[in-house]
């Protein structure tokens, strides 16, 4: 009896040294700026020197009256909505085509994925050059020139910075989910699709009554993840546009950046971050609730 309590001891106390540099370093790097940004949002702090000037809840409260911020929400909100009825579906079909018997499939794989290997600034400035204004300069522009039109600043109209920016976003992501959906595929037995088509059911009828349920779970977490990006996308936006045109394209992240290392009022952008963390956390737990279902596939 000893002995097996001995050997429990010696686990648990293995267990939590191997544990405990990861938990030093999560304390440190999270939970630390956590509550620092928790006493900073009470003060109106400059960054410079420490933090005496208590104001209390007033950051929050001139944040939720500033219009900027609220366009900072509605266009975290677009970017949700565009990401889940345009870059997902895109990316499922794209992985359903590159899953299949498809002729150069390796190929097309590789290509697709591409994108989300390069870096967010390279990609920035990369489309940063597509979107000119000059039809000399801008590839875009230029065919739209030659096609008899009239060039468009696409980063330069509040009308269509949004869109353009989601373009970029598009692109850039997409390979991302792809390959999620691609390895939510293959753990799908070709029995089941076979045993559909003996009983009847057409291509179509297999994707929608059999792969997507048995996708559930990937494509859950491929909307979390979709969601959560659109909520802090930060440098893509920042380097193409930095929120402009007149806060046009204006994020929640650049917001935060703004005020905290623009115009360094860091109690301010303090208080920015705590709401982007209520917001990520609340969406995280209630989206956790909703879905947790076992997986058809699994069980779990």
């Amino acid at each position: 009896m000893k002995q097996g309590s001995s050997r429990r001891l010696i686990e648990a106390l293995t267990i939590i040294l191997f544990l405990l540099p990861a938990l030093a370093l999560f304390l440190l790097f999270v939970i630390y700026p956590i509550f620092q940004s928790i006493y900073y949002s009470l003060f109106d702090w400059k960054g410079l020197g420490p933090a005496e000037e208590f104001i209390g809840l007033d950051n929050f409260k001139s944040i939720l009256g500033d219009q900027v911020f609220i366009i900072a929400l509605r266009n975290a909100a677009l970017l949700i909505v565009f990401s889940l009825l345009i870059q997902l579906p895109l990316s499922l079909v794209l992985a359903v085509m590159v899953g299949r018997d498809l002729p150069g499939r390796v190929f097309f794989r590789a290509v697709f994925f591409m994108p989300y290997v390069i870096s967010e600034v390279i990609t920035a400035i990369m489309w940063s050059f597509l979107y000119n204004p000059n039809p000399n300069r801008g590839f875009i522009n230029a065919v739209i020139a030659l096609l008899g039109g009239d060039p468009q600043p696409w980063l330069g109209d509040t009308t269509l910075v949004l869109p353009s920016l989601f373009i970029a976003l598009t692109w850039k992501y997409f390979g991302f989910h792809m390959l999620l959906y691609l390895a939510g595929l293959q753990n799908i037995p070709h029995e089941i699709e076979e045993a559909g088509r003996m009983d009847g059911a057409n291509a179509l009828q297999n994707f929608f009554y059999i792969t997507l349920p048995l996708l559930r779970s990937t494509l859950q977490t491929s909307v979390y993840l979709s969601v959560l990006g659109s909520i802090q996308q930060f440098i893509l936006v920042w380097i193409m546009s930095k929120g402009g045109p007149v806060n046009a394209s204006e994020t929640l992240a650049t917001y935060m950046i703004r005020f905290g290392f623009v115009r360094f009022q860091l109690g301010y952008a303090s208080a920015v971050a705590l709401y982007m963390f209520i917001l990520c956390l609340a969406f995280s737990l209630l989206y956790q609730r909703l879905t947790r279902e076992p997986d058809d596939l699994s069980g779990l």
